[in-house]
Parts: structure tokens; sequence; C-alpha cells
């Protein structure tokens, strides 16, 4: 495989249903598994803040408010003020109650519901909390729906809040809803609620065994860190409650980041307001000179937070909605340009200046490189020291742009250092050092009104006391939820886990850590007269000690439509090769074989694009039928049971969702249909949009329905990216160095980070190109051979070809991590879960299992 990189700019085209020339853009709400909003689409309604931008120039410095340090109000009623060792007592009898609430009447409503009749159960006033604004209403539940009835004073220009939301059968998210409505709403059981137990934060952490996946390295940094912000109560719905992550990073000079230097990385021992000695002592006599006239307020080390609305906003100014919420805080106006978050370098130099600034990070330092752009082209200010246009954010020496930022910022998250010093950081925010003697010791004592449980508002008779109370713990910043009150366990290290891993868990690490421990082997599966053209990627299951002999699925198809269903263990320890294939025999046996063939088009050559599978493995998809339908063949049945009609020609190809949810297929009249399928078993899959945007034959498509992304490519050299709930069309990617009108879009795949990888080939050349989520292009290289197979493992993309080579490349700029010269032409490839294993069938009819062996 040849490692030709392509130069070039961006050189995309992006569309919308307006203004096709000048397209802005807004976040969506959309996450992946890891809890990533990774993800812009186009804002129809975009106000470049002109007025804000001549307000703050017309304004001055003087009148502009939020200094470093909030003004803190000392008389709070004290009948709402609580003692420390009062703090979180509440939180366990709470959920007490409402177990106990949930098993009245919970027959006499799942009756009400499976009679198919709304029926009213409860309604009360409530309020609505948005990002910055509580919405004062009404809210109805029904066995079948959630009313939301605005009932704020109607304004100009403003719209009404009034929604209903269907949670029956639809996504519903419901978050801190309290007491009788809660239990209300859980009673009700719906389908898609991830949460029903009511246990307290801690509680839920003890028994959800993250402390020890985190410990045995079976989960990233990254996902630990959302996991405990997700438990202790933060979200990204709340700007007072936003996820909180670390300052990793000390060194933001150098032109290169050396991850293997302790001097590289930020002290997490120590809050952020003392990372820097020489502010230890300024801090402490703050505290130690503290004292309330009234005797109420407790000492306190900083006067500031770590994470509030303010800081969020500092941070996210330059995406929409949060350009708007940030105008919103400075009544109107942008902040002045010396204010504004326009230099990482310069931020962490402040931070360490001033002990009254404590701003910790937010999760998009670790994913999202567009906050870092000012892709709407905000007037956001000129400095006024250097007369310097606030544009996008000055990175460190060290970053080429803002993805490569991205990359190595969260390279450092996960590091050896790192991991061996998270835990530190996760007692100080999460931890026994949040709050009492541990506390002080270290420094890390916050304004009492931010920690949880410490004012009683319903104490609060008068009404606006109570209402100012309320907007000073929200704008100033609320401490999480204490998750743990001893110190919390170190993380093994990447070599101890690893064997712990294999020698205890019964399972093997991700493939990407080990590139120069990797092997290959080979198992006849198949002969050379009938290879087989498509595999699917077994799942392996979490199994006890005593199912550990239990093996997984691996279905094969050949090249003559016939299906193999062998046996599959990702893990042998009494092998050196650390697994174990057990080939179905049936695959040769003219009586016993299950055979597919017999319909398909005579143009089409079996390939893999024209097959998938359910995740239950109960149900086979095939296209590229004659009569243009998608059959669907049933494993238990061994025959085509169903099939499914809307081309109106022949299907070439299929792709399904992690979850089983939706089909997408690609066809030759140039359309692409989205399938739900979510309820198969109960009724006949219907189409849920049509996707129109390629002027010849789709060739090939994938979904990520986590990231609501449907993306196609065809052979008129475009790939198209749409919505899959709207339909809407959002981006086309144009592949650089390609030879039009004659280039093909071979393949395409979609990382779990929003990644699009494909293929192409022209009258000259074979490529491959990797774009962001939001049509950044991050890399594109020429190959020797056509490809035949792609698809992402961690920040990796594979491509093998029919020259017999397969390559694993990283992501961002396509630089080959591994190599594999086969020297026999690829059929495919797909990945095990977890990355543990490739599997990659030759033309020869041989398996080629590439993964750690055991020794």
């Amino acid at each position: 495989m040849l490692d030709c990189q392509l130069d070039g700019g961006n050189k995309f085209k992006q569309v919308s249903d307006h203004h096709p020339q000048e397209v802005h853009w807004k976040l969506s709400h959309h996450e992946n598994f890891s809890r990533m909003r990774l993800k812009l689409l186009p804002n129809l309604h975009f106000d470049s803040h002109k007025d804000a931008s001549n307000l703050r120039d017309n304004t001055g410095w003087t009148k502009v408010r939020l200094s470093e340090e909030i003004t803190l109000p000392i008389n709070i009623s004290q009948v709402a003020l609580r003692k420390e060792s009062d703090f979180g007592n509440d939180q366990t009898s709470e959920m007490e109650l409402i177990a106990e609430k949930l098993e009245e009447n919970d027959l006499e409503i799942k009756s009400e519901v499976t009679q198919g009749t709304e029926k009213l159960l409860i309604n009360c006033d409530c309020e609505l909390v948005t990002l910055m604004s509580v919405i004062k209403g009404k809210i109805e539940i029904t066995t079948n729906n959630i009313y939301f009835f605005d009932l704020s004073q109607i304004k100009e220009d403003s719209d009404r809040h009034d929604f209903k939301v269907k949670f029956i059968r639809k996504n519903c998210v419901i978050e801190t809803i309290r007491n009788n409505v809660f239990t209300t709403i859980m009673r009700l059981r719906p389908p898609n609620l991830l949460y029903h137990n009511y246990k307290s934060p801690s509680d839920l952490l003890k028994s959800s065994d993250l402390i020890q996946k985190w410990v045995n390295r079976e989960i990233t940094n990254f996902d630990y860190l959302m996991q405990l912000n997700t438990i202790a109560g933060r979200t990204y719905n709340d700007l007072s409650q936003y996820p909180v992550f670390p300052w990793i990073v000390a060194d933001y000079e150098s032109e290169e980041l050396d991850l293997t230097n302790p001097k590289t990385f930020r002290d997490l021992s120590r809050p952020i307001g003392v990372v820097n000695a020489e502010n230890e002592q300024e801090v402490r006599n703050k505290y130690n000179t503290f004292e309330d006239p009234c005797g109420i307020i407790a000492k306190f080390h900083y006067g500031t937070h770590y994470s509030n609305s303010a800081g969020v906003l500092h941070y996210l100014v330059r995406v929409e909605p949060f350009t708007t919420l940030h105008i919103e805080l400075q009544s109107g106006r942008f902040d002045v340009a010396d204010r504004q978050f326009h230099s990482i370098p310069q931020t962490w130099k402040l931070l360490m200046e001033n002990p009254n600034d404590v701003k910790e990070l937010i999760p998009e330092f670790f994913y999202f490189p567009e906050f870092l752009k000012n892709i709407n082209k905000f007037d956001l200010g000129i400095l006024q020291g250097t007369k310097e246009k606030v544009d996008d954010v000055i990175l460190p020496k060290w970053a080429k742009n803002p993805e490569d930022f991205i990359y190595k910022h969260r390279k450092a998250l996960e590091s050896e250092y790192v991991s061996s010093h998270l835990h530190e950081w996760i007692d100080l925010i999460f931890g026994y050092k949040q709050r009492g003697p541990e506390a002080i010791k270290a420094l890390n004592v916050f304004y009492y009104c931010s920690y949880e449980g410490a004012v009683d508002l319903d104490a609060i008779e008068d009404l606006t006391e109570r209402e100012a109370v309320e907007g000073m713990i929200n704008n100033f910043g609320q401490v999480p939820s204490q998750l743990l009150k001893e110190p919390h366990p170190v993380r093994l290290s990447l070599d101890k886990a690893m064997l712990r891993m294999l020698e205890y868990n019964m399972k093997k690490p991700d493939l990407t850590l080990f590139f120069d421990q990797l092997a290959h082997f080979q198992i006849e599966m198949a002969s050379d007269h009938d290879p087989i053209i498509f595999i699917n990627s077994p799942r392996s299951s979490q199994k006890g000690f005593l199912m550990s002999s239990v093996s997984d699925l691996l279905i094969t198809v050949s090249r003559n439509g016939y299906i193999g269903m062998h046996s599959w263990a990702p893990y042998d320890r009494h092998s050196t090769k650390g697994f174990s294939v057990i080939v179905d025999d049936s695959v040769n046996n003219t009586r016993w074989r299950r055979d597919l063939s017999g319909s398909f088009h005579p143009s089409i050559k079996l390939h893999n694009k024209l097959f998938v599978i359910l995740p239950d493995y109960k149900l086979l998809f095939c296209a590229g039928h004659w009569d243009s339908s998608i059959k669907i063949y049933n494993f238990n049945k061994n025959k085509y049971t169903h099939s499914l009609f809307r081309h109106t020609d022949i299907v070439t190809c299929l792709a399904m969702d992690s979850c089983g949810w939706y089909l997408i297929s690609g066809s030759k009249d140039c359309t692409c249909i989205i399938w739900n399928i979510n309820q198969i078993i109960l009724q006949p899959p219907k189409p849920y949009q049509l996707l129109h945007g390629h002027d010849e034959p789709v060739s090939c498509v994938s979904i990520s329905t986590e990231l609501d992304m449907a993306v196609s490519g065809s052979q008129d050299g475009t790939v198209n990216v749409y919505t899959i709930h709207e339909g809407h069309l959002v981006h086309t990617l144009t592949p650089e160095g390609c030879v039009s009108p004659i280039a093909d879009v071979t393949f395409v795949t979609i990382s779990a980070q929003g990644h699009i990888a494909f293929s192409v080939t022209d009258k000259i050349n074979h490529s491959v190109h990797v774009y962001s989520v939001n049509g950044v292009n991050l890399g594109s290289k020429y190959i020797l051979g056509q490809v035949t197979g792609l698809t992402t493992v961690s920040d990796c993309v594979v491509v093998t070809d029919d020259a017999g080579d397969l390559t694993i490349s990283r992501l961002l700029g396509l630089h080959p991590m591994y190599n594999v010269p086969l020297h026999i032409p690829i059929q495919t490839v797909v990945a095990t879960s977890g990355n543990t294993h490739l599997l990659v069938p030759l033309r020869d009819g041989h398996l080629v299992i590439i993964g750690l062996p055991n020794n």
C-alpha cells in the first residue's frame, strides 16, 4: 500500500436548505456513546449579533460587569442554612420514599397503559429548567404523554414553550424530577428509560462497578470522568452544573508535547488555584482571616468556582447557542475582547498568576475542535494591548491546528502519567477531599452555598429572597454530589492491567494499544472456488467464570451465497493464538448448508456491502435482488421470510446501526432509504426517510443513530451526509485529488466519534479520505490496490485492498501505524467487539485473524 499523502485544503461543498453560499452553524444535542456532543447543524435562524458587538465597543471597560471574584451575599435567612454534617442526609431518605411510592398503585397504572387509553395521572405547577433560564409552567402526565404548558408572562417577539413528549415509544430524557412527578413517570416504566433505580449518587457509583472497570483499564479516562459527572448530577442541560474536566497539561510553550515527561503535566493532587505554589499562602490567608460578622457563612478558600455558567460560556462563546447565552449573561453585549477566551497558553498563564481564577476545563477540550474556531465569524473585538483581532483561539506551539490540539490533548488525558494520578483530582472534585477537614487540608473549600444541601430553599418563605438565592447559586456554580468518602483507588499500570486482563478477566485488550506485539494467524474456512465475501462482527457478551467456554456466533456468506455459522471465542487461555474458531461443517454439505442464492440479479457479483445482520443474530438482510427488494432471511427457519419494497431499481448496498434500530439502503435509482427496524419482531419494517442528492447510483452507505447521521457514497464521486430524523442534507463531500466525473466512492464508514472515512476509485488512482463529523478534511492518500474493506478501530482506520495489503492508519492525517502484507487479495475486514481482533477473509478461502497472542 502506497503511503502518498494528498495535498490541498478542505475542498468540500456544504449544503443546506437556506443560504447555500454561506452556511452558519449551531451545536446539535446528539451525543455518541461516550456522551460527546460532536456535531454541528445548519443554523437557519442565524444572528450575527452585530448589535452586541456595537454595544460592547460603545460601552467601555467601566460599565461591563463581572469581576474576577463574585460579590457574595451574606444575608441568607439563617433558617435556610444547614449544618455541614446534614449535607446530603436527605438524599437517601428521598430515594427510599420514591421507591415506596412506586409500589403503590403500580398494577393499576400498568393495566391502564396496557388498555391503550390515555388517562390523566397527575398535574401540578412546575418549572422548565433550560440552559440559562427557568420557565414557570404546568406539567400534566398521562398514561401516554407528558405535557408542559408555559404559564410565564407573554412578551413581544418571544416564543411559548408549550410541548408534548410522547414517552411510551419515543426517546425521552427526564432529568432531576422529584417526588410525586418522578414517581409517576417511573411507575409508567418508559421502555427507553436508561436508569430506573432509586439509589443516591454515591450508592449508584458503588453498585455500578465503574471504579473497578477504570482501575482495570476496561474504560478510558475520558469515559470514566464523564460517567462520574453524570452520576454526580452534572449535565449539558444546565450551565451551572455542566460536566467538569481537569486541566491536564502544564506545558503550552514547547514545540513538541512530550507525554513521557512528568513536567509536561499539571499537578492533579492540588486544586487549580494552588497548582502554582506561589499562590498557596494567599489562599491560606484568605481562609484564615475570613470572618462573617453574622456568624453564618463558613470560611472558604475561593470566592469563585471551578465550574459555573460564566466559565462555560467563556469557553464556548464561538458556538451557538452559547454565543447567544453569553450575550444574555453580559446584558445584551459581548464581553470586552481582553476578557474573551482567545488563547489557551494565555489562559493557563493567567490561571497560574491569579488564585482567584479557578476555572477547570469542560469536556469539549478533549473532543470538539470546532469550539476553538470562529466558524460563524462573530465580531469578538480587538485586544487593547496588541490591537489584535479576536478570532480563532490561539493554540499551543505543539498543536498545528484545532484538530491536532484535540488529538494530542486527548492523548495527554489517556497518558500513563494522568492515568496514575487522575484519582487525586477525583478525590478533590467528587471524593473525600471535596468537603470537611480533608478539604481544608487540601485548600479546597469553596463558598458555602455552592455545596449540595447547604441551603434549604423550601425554608425561605420570602419569594424574592428565595429567587435571589436560587439565582446566586445558579450563577456561582455548584459542587457535584459527593460520590466517595474514602480515597479513590489507583489505576493499574498498562502492563499490569494487560496481565490481569489476560489471566483473570477472560478478555483481550484493544489491539490499537499494542501495535508492536500484534500477530496474525490463518485458518482454513472456505475454498478458493467459493471464498468468504461477508463476515459479521461477533459480539463478545459479558460472561461469568462458569460461562467462559461459551462461544459467540461468527456468521459468513460465501461468493456462491452459502451461509456459515461458526463458533468464535475471542479468548482461549489454552491456545497460543489467544482465540479459538470452530468452522461450520455444513457449508460443505450440499444437504444441510444454508443457501441465499436464487434471486440475485445476474449483473450483481456478491460482495460484503449486500448483507447486514441484526445484533441478536436472528435475521439477515440481503440486497442485490432482481426485483429491487431487500430480503430478510430468518436463521431459525433457514429461509427468506419477508421482502421490503420501495426502491425502483436494484439495491446495491446496506448498512445497520450498532443498536439494530435503523437500516439504510442505497440503490441504482440514486436514492437511499432509512428503514425503521426497531419493532421488526412485531411488524414489518417501514421506510423512515427517503434521501435524495446523488446523480449516479449509490454504491455504499453507513449510519450512526446516536449521532443522527446517515452517509452515502455514489458513483458520481460524492459523499452525502444527512440527518436521520429530519432527512436533511447537511454536507456534500468531494474527495481531493480525484479525477471527475469518473470517480466512484466504493466504501464508507463512520467512526464512534463521527469521522467519515471513504475510499474512491477513478480512472487513474485509488485513494482513501477521512473527514470529521463536521466536514473538515483530516487526511487523504493514494493506495496501490483497489480497496476491498474499510473499518475504524478506536482512533484509527483499517484499509484492505486487492493487492493483499492491510494497513492501520491514524484517522487524523492517515499516518500509518501498522501494516501487514498478506500477498493474497483481501475480500473484506471487520473488527470484533472491543477492537480485540481483526477478521480478514482472503480470496483463497483462508481467514486471517489479527490480535494479541497469549504469549
